[in-house]
């Protein structure tokens, strides 16, 4: 059997159009693979808790008795943390967690007072659990901020020399 002229040179011309097609479709064998893996993200968030403190002003001193108040604010990073805040002696010389004293230009006799937490006539506000640390506990929601008043009194009549008194208490938070 003989193919005629048309059907041999058509031959050839499909053979390469099946080809061609062939080609431009993606080859059974070279298809793409995923594979996955896992990985770990971490952190640590540490409790840390400052305390700030607003100026405790008793105004003019004229030998009656002054009292005076101040807020100390705590922010922890943790919700509802314990901590204790101290106050010290201050920065007069001399001067005593039981006798804080207020100068005048850094000389001369101190102008005596007193810090308690609870009220004017509360126990002495001092620096070591021992000596009467203040506790409490931060804010249910961490960042938030939790105050605690500081009561002051200058008692009454102090012979001291005429001028402006100033004194700079330590605030300590543990927790």
């Amino acid at each position: 059997m003989k193919f005629s002229f048309a059907l041999r040179s058509a031959l050839p011309a499909a053979a390469l159009g099946i080809l061609a097609l062939g080609l431009v479709s993606a080859p059974a064998f070279a298809t793409t693979t995923t594979t996955s893996n896992n990985f770990s993200v971490t952190a640590t968030v540490q409790t840390a808790c400052t305390v700030t403190g607003s100026t405790l002003a008793f105004g003019t001193y004229t030998g009656a008795a002054v009292q005076a108040s101040s807020t100390l604010t705590v922010t922890c990073t943790s919700a509802s943390t314990p901590y204790n805040i101290g106050l010290n002696a201050g920065a007069t010389s001399g001067a005593t967690l039981t006798s804080r004293q207020m100068q005048i230009s850094g000389a001369g006799a101190g102008l005596g007072y007193t810090l308690t937490s609870v009220s004017y006539t509360g126990l002495n506000w001092g620096n070591t659990l021992a000596t009467n640390w203040v506790g409490g506990t931060s804010s249910a929601t961490a960042q938030t901020q939790t105050t605690q008043t500081v009561y002051g009194t200058i008692p009454a009549n102090q012979l001291v020399a005429p001028g402006s008194y100033s004194d700079t208490i330590t605030a300590s938070i543990t927790y």
